[in-house]
Order: structure tokens, then C-alpha cells, then sequence
């Protein structure tokens, strides 16, 4: 019996190391915010079962107790749609309704998403998160193969993370070049962040009394989104509920303007995302012992993928990926976070890898510099904002996918840089939610979940690379795991 589902994971801590304290309180963080099936977030702020916080808090579970990872990823999988999305919120029906919002009486899943196929036994929001989900389910199957095998982990997953992906790059390929595109704010998980602001623009707020924001009873509402913006949030949602969820037709249907799909944009975080999930689908077919041609396919697809994530988003002057507005048409100038998250990517062109690692370094991202960690927005821009939301102030997710990113490219001595400082900078917070860029000052909700996750992911002794092999092994060296199919940029 994996002890750690029932008791805290006392027999995990190692406490005779130098982090032997932090990670005690990280675990002490995860098995305080765990339900039984699931973990939340927050207690107080975020009190349901998240998509992609639950994939990132998968990859730190796997430390702790696997058999609980699994769980985790299972759980969020299981409300799954017919369609094949994965929907960003799984609501927990034990919670008092008043203590989030948007709730489950505002998204009306089982009513409004019946067409989508949404569930009949279990609610949900009705959009979703970055497709991290195959990245983690690849990576928790790594911390214990026998375990996994045993229970058929891959092989119960691997279709619903195949229809998932699929719903991706069929549903919401509203470009027409391939690339997922985003309908909210919310699905890219940057929720505030500068890069919304011209696209948001065309979308009437809310009227006031139309809502109850929830956010502002946990947190200081200078760090939060302002009632504008949060309107604006709501429209979006209402205005895709009521179309049954329906998703936007490809490139003939749009126009420019208001309407349908107002906020249509193609992110490179997300994309980036499911690129990688892509590499580790193909490994996941493998192990799985699926047909050798569909796990190519996999494989092909995460490099045209790339391909159309450099043409598509990557501009040469800024040395930055940016988002592109399918309204308009035209790249959004703003510089975020979610710029250099394509720094995951194995076949990432070493120019452009070259090229991030820079911007990285530099004036607008300060990493190894002015900041401590890896702020979400340009430090420079006109919009930076140290402590509100999503438009400055620095998250832990993020900054691990720029540490692995890092590492995989061969950036060894910038990735440990930014590893001690942002373990240095969680557990001086108490495991906040974000962080002031350049002070380390805690914002948000305290035991945060992805935040305790990944502290303990990165305290891991015997840590894999990325795509669950040694440090090093995919990626940056020739040779690597990728290497016979070209995944490997050197």
C-alpha cells in the first residue's frame, strides 16, 4: 500500500540534506492541499481540481508517492469531454457554491456543454489549459515503471491524452497553419498578462452586478485584475458558454472585430506545450507497445509543429516569440513570459535557442541580472507592474520551464542559477502563488501547489531531463534521446 494516500509522507523527507527542511514543507504543503483524488491549488483561493496545476503538481507528486501522481492525473482525465477537451476546472461539489467564481452554476456544463459531449456525472468549466498533461503523465511514468505497469497507467491514459491533443489540433486550429489557438485568457493560463490587453480591448465588460469576484476576499485587489478586466473575463466565458461552446470555424469563418471568437489568439507557451506533450506522446506510444508507425507520427508532427511555431510567432528583431491576434491578423508586440517557453523544445533551431537564451539574459527578462526570478512580463515595458496578476510578477511554473528549457539546451550554469533561486525564493515566501521579480516578496494564496510541486522537483537528487531521461540526455548534446529522429538541436 503507498502510504503516502492515507498519512503524511513522512517516510519521504530527508532531512539529513541541506534542503532536508524544505522539502519537508513542501510535502507538508501538497498532502495538506490533497483531497483524496486530487490536489487543490489553494485551500482558501482555488478550493477545485485545476487542469494544468494538477499536471504540474503531478510532476513533484511522483517524489513523493507516484501511486498518487497517477491518481491526480487520472482524476482531472476522468471529466474529460466527448469532444476531447480537458477542461480547466473540475469542480468539487462538496465546496460551498459562494467560494469560487466563476462556479459551476456559471459554466452549466451538463446543460450548456451537452453537444460537446461534457459529462453527466461530474462538473466543469467548459474551456481549458496548456496541454502539459502527456509531459507529466510521461514523467510520473518514470518515477516508477513497475508501478505504472502494473496498474496500466500509460495505456489507460494514452487514448484520452490522444483525443485531447487531437481536439487541439483539429477544434482550435481557427489559423489554419496548425498551431491550437486560445478562445479566453484563461485556457493560456497567463490570465492577466499584457499580451491580452489589445485583444481584450474589443470585448465589453460584464456589467458589475453581473458577478461576485470571489479573488478579491483572499488577496489585495492591487494584485489582482482590475473590475474591467475581470469583466471583460466574464463576457468571454458567458459569451462561449451560450454558444454551446462551439468553437470557431478555421480561417474563412473569421473576420475581423467583435463577434464570435472576439478573443482569438495563438500563444507560443501553449503551443510550445503541446509540442513537447507531442515528443512525450511518442515515448508514451512506445512504452505502451502501440503500432511504431503512430508513435511516429507523434514525432513528425511535434517537428512540423515546431516549424510552424518559428514561422508563425517567432520575430527576429525582438529575439522573442510573441502572440499572434487572428482577429487582426498581426503579431502583439508586448514581450511575456510565454515567449521563452519555447525553450522546451528539442528541435528548437539553435539560432532561436541561442537567440531566447539571450533576451533571457537581457534588460527585459534580467535572468542571471536585475531580477531574482524570471518576471511574467518585460521589466521594461510600459505595462509592468511588480506585484498585479500575471503583468510582472514572477511565477514558479514558468520559471521551471525556463530552467528546464535551459538545461536542455546546455545552459547548465544559467539553469542552476535560476534552480537555487527559485528553491531560495519558495521557501522564503512560504510557497506563494508569485512573487515581486526583483524582492522575492510573496503575492497571491501561501502553499500554493505547483509551487511545493516543483520545489520538490527540483530538489530531486537524481532529477531527469526534461522527457524523463538523465540531465542531458535529450536535447542539447548530439546523441541524445531524440537524436536518430532529429529531436536534438546540436
Amino acid at each position: 500500500m503507498d502510504r503516502s494516500t492515507t498519512t503524511p509522507p513522512l517516510a519521504h523527507r530527508a532531512a539529513a540534506t541541506a534542503r532536508g527542511p524544505l522539502r519537508e514543507r513542501a510535502a507538508e504543503v501538497l498532502w495538506a492541499n490533497w483531497t483524496g483524488t486530487s490536489t487543490v491549488p489553494s485551500r482558501a483561493l482555488y478550493p477545485h481540481q485545476w487542469s494544468w496545476d494538477s499536471a504540474f503538481i503531478a510532476v513533484g507528486l511522483r517524489h513523493l508517492s507516484p501511486l498518487r501522481a497517477q491518481l491526480e492525473l487520472e482524476t482531472l482525465l476522468s471529466a474529460q469531454w466527448g469532444d476531447g477537451r480537458v477542461p480547466h476546472i473540475v469542480f468539487n461539489d462538496a465546496v460551498p457554491p459562494g467560494a469560487y467564481f466563476p462556479g459551476p452554476d456559471f459554466w452549466r456544463s451538463t446543460t450548456a456543454g451537452r453537444a460537446a459531449g461534457a459529462p453527466a456525472d461530474v462538473r466543469t468549466s467548459g474551456i481549458v489549459q496548456p496541454p502539459v498533461h502527456a509531459l507529466a503523465a510521461w514523467l510520473v511514468h518514470r518515477a516508477d515503471p513497475g508501478l505504472s505497469r502494473a496498474r496500466s497507467f500509460l495505456a489507460r491514459l494514452r487514448p484520452r491524452l490522444a483525443a485531447w491533443h487531437r481536439y487541439l489540433l483539429e477544434s482550435r486550429d481557427a489559423g489554419g497553419a496548425g498551431l491550437a489557438a486560445v478562445v479566453h485568457p484563461w485556457e493560456q493560463g497567463m490570465d492577466n498578462s499584457p499580451c491580452w490587453d489589445g485583444p481584450l480591448s474589443r470585448v465589453a465588460p460584464a456589467a458589475p452586478g453581473a458577478f461576485r469576484r470571489a479573488d478579491l476576499a483572499h488577496g489585495a485587489p492591487e494584485d489582482r485584475p482590475t473590475d474591467a478586466d475581470y469583466g471583460r473575463y466574464v463576457r468571454l466565458a458567458a459569451d462561449y458558454r451560450d454558444r454551446g461552446y462551439a468553437d470557431v470555424p478555421r480561417p474563412a469563418a473569421i473576420a475581423p472585430g467583435a463577434g464570435p471568437g472576439a478573443f482569438l489568439v495563438e500563444d507560443p507557451a501553449f503551443n510550445a506545450l503541446l509540442i513537447a506533450s507531442e515528443h512525450a506522446l511518442a515515448l508514451i506510444d512506445a512504452e505502451s507497445g502501440g503500432p511504431a508507425d503512430r508513435s511516429y507520427a507523434h514525432r513528425a508532427r511535434a517537428r512540423t509543429l515546431t516549424e510552424a511555431l518559428v514561422a508563425r510567432l517567432w520575430d527576429a528583431d525582438r529575439e522573442l516569440f510573441l502572440c499572434r491576434d487572428l482577429r487582426s491578423g498581426e503579431l502583439i508586440g508586448e514581450r511575456g513570459v510565454t515567449g521563452l517557453i519555447p525553450l522546451v523544445l528539442p528541435a528548437l533551431p539553435p539560432g532561436v535557442a541561442a537567440a531566447l537564451v539571450r533576451t533571457a539574459r537581457g534588460p527585459h527578462f534580467g535572468l542571471g541580472g536585475a531580477a531574482r526570478l524570471v518576471p511574467s512580463h518585460d521589466l521594461t515595458g510600459a505595462a509592468f507592474d511588480a506585484r498585479r496578476y500575471w503583468r510582472g510578477p514572477a511565477w514558479f511554473n514558468t520559471n521551471w520551464l525556463v530552467e528546464r528549457g535551459l538545461r536542455l539546451h546546455g545552459e547548465q550554469g544559467l539553469a542552476d542559477g535560476l534552480r537555487e533561486a527559485v528553491l531560495d525564493v519558495a521557501g522564503a515566501s512560504g510557497f506563494a502563488e508569485y512573487v515581486d521579480p526583483y524582492t522575492g516578496e510573496g503575492r497571491g494564496a501561501r502553499g500554493f501547489g505547483w509551487t511545493a510541486a516543483l520545489t520538490l522537483d527540483l530538489l530531486h537528487e537524481g532529477r531527469d531531463g526534461l522527457f524523463g531521461g538523465a540531465e542531458g540526455e535529450s536535447g542539447g548534446a548530439p546523441g541524445g534521446e531524440f537524436a536518430e529522429e532529429g529531436w536534438g538541436h546540436g
